[in-house]
């Protein structure tokens, strides 16, 4: 389930035979994402692919240049589609998900708005989780301000999206698991569905990332990826990605424009329109910097994840027994609604959960007294992160939103990290211990 393999990629993406030879012979994920880079042979020796900062790239025959506009060689015209090092990122990227090509993009909300926006017409329906990240809900209320049918929907169930299936509905979108309150949408039986009617299934993989899960394993049509997080893992670049699984027949598709159908292969329709129309286009580039930075921080994606989610489990376990703590919510808890289905899908239970102090604890001074965890609004670092939810991400959302959506006014979202197990206890216990004082 979780092991990589070669896999067709897009015209961006250009591998040696060494590497398809090696790489077919199911090496393991840390392995195989050691060696990508060197396996493509950078110049001089080099183990990573190097840092292309060009824009634009010239040619001694204008034939050959007008050749890479109409698809008919592979190569680079214009960095703002793409250029060698997007392309070695891309080409991991696609190996982790087990796919056949990605696209990369300057955030994880570019890869979400620019799927969106290539491949979905005026008058279609899209269903969506109602428990989608804050931004992610919010772009795309705000496509329905223009016009476009969107449906929230209770995933949990694949009930709920069987009934919200229109004539015209053509993408399914979820999230693996969803952020703050770590909900688990039904993907097995969503993937069953949208392969029976036809739809396209947009998972997003953010909070589990690919080691811990492959949403191809669920009949995922495209898997979107925010790079910043898990991936690249350290805080210090922005990036996002759309990955194509193979899964799904674009020929069928009435949205592929059709100028490409007579220029693409038709497994690569879907995933060149979003190149072409979300991010050519829409113009959210991923900086080759930033690529690099993803890049190398994926090397040791496995390793921080086995980490990351051990001292989320031991945490989630310490919070739940406290008596200044209302409610924890965890997957790897066997209280939470989807523990059992967590299980049976994922290799770990995910390095993100949150909890709820009792009305008359004071918030804010828990949070002030914490040390080593930080007070910060990002996920998937390195170090341990803490935010309170209703005033800062899900602000925007009002009272009543956060309600429906299962965020009570005094939950906490904890990004874990990969400190040691003893120091990230200890320092919620200190903070709880002295908070006693403080309560409203």
């Amino acid at each position: 389930m979780h092991s990589l393999c070669f896999s067709l990629l897009d015209g961006y993406n250009c591998e040696l035979l060494s590497f398809v030879s090696i790489m077919t012979k199911q090496k393991g994920f840390t392995t195989t994402l050691l060696h990508a880079d060197r396996l493509r042979k950078p110049e001089f020796g080099a183990l990573h692919q190097p840092i292309h900062t060009a824009v634009t790239w010239g040619f001694d025959d204008v034939q050959d240049l007008v050749n890479v506009f109409q698809n008919k060689t592979k190569g680079f015209a214009y960095s703002r589609q793409g250029n060698p090092t997007t392309a070695a990122l891309e080409s991991k990227i696609t190996m982790m998900e087990n796919g056949l090509a990605s696209v990369s993009f300057s955030t994880g909300m570019a890869a979400i708005m620019a799927t969106v926006f290539a491949l979905v017409k005026e008058g279609s329906h899209i269903i969506a989780s109602s428990y989608l990240f804050g931004n992610t809900r919010s772009i795309l209320q705000t496509f329905t301000e223009i016009g476009l049918d969107i449906s929230f929907v209770d995933a949990t169930s694949v009930d709920n999206v069987r009934d919200a299936c229109k004539p015209n509905t053509c993408m399914v979108l979820v999230e693996t698991i969803a952020n703050p309150a770590t909900q688990i949408a039904d993907l097995g039986a969503i993937g069953d569905l949208c392969e029976e009617k036809g739809l396209i299934y947009v998972v997003d993989n953010t909070m589990t990332s690919p080691y811990i899960f492959q949403p191809v394993t669920v009949k995922a049509s495209l898997v979107i990826n925010s790079l910043t997080k898990y991936i690249g893992g350290h805080g210090n670049a922005l990036g996002g990605s759309v990955t194509d699984t193979g899964l799904y027949n674009w020929e069928n598709y009435p949205g592929i424009a059709s100028v490409l159908r007579t220029q693409i292969k038709p497994e690569l329709l879907g995933i060149t329109q979003i190149r072409k129309r979300g991010l050519r286009d829409g113009g959210g580039t991923l900086a080759p910097e930033a690529a690099h930075s993803i890049s190398v921080g994926a090397e040791t994606l496995a390793l921080r994840m086995e980490r990351s989610c051990g001292n989320a489990g031991a945490l989630a376990e310490y919070l739940q027994g406290h008596p200044l703590v209302s409610k924890v919510y965890y997957p790897g808890l066997k209280d939470h609604p989807q523990h059992e289905l967590s299980k049976a899908l994922f290799r770990y239970h995910g390095g993100l959960m949150s909890f709820a102090l009792k009305d008359d604890v004071d918030v804010f001074a828990f949070l002030n007294r914490l040390q080593v965890v930080i007070k910060s609004s990002n996920l998937g670092d390195t170090r341990t992160l803490a935010i309170p939810v209703a005033q800062t991400i899900f602000f925007e959302l009002g009272a009543e939103r956060r309600a429906e959506m299962g965020i009570p006014e005094g939950m906490i979202r904890i990004s874990v990290g990969i400190e040691d197990r003893e120091d990230l206890l200890e320092d919620f216990k200190q903070a709880l211990d002295s908070v006693e004082y403080c309560l409203l």
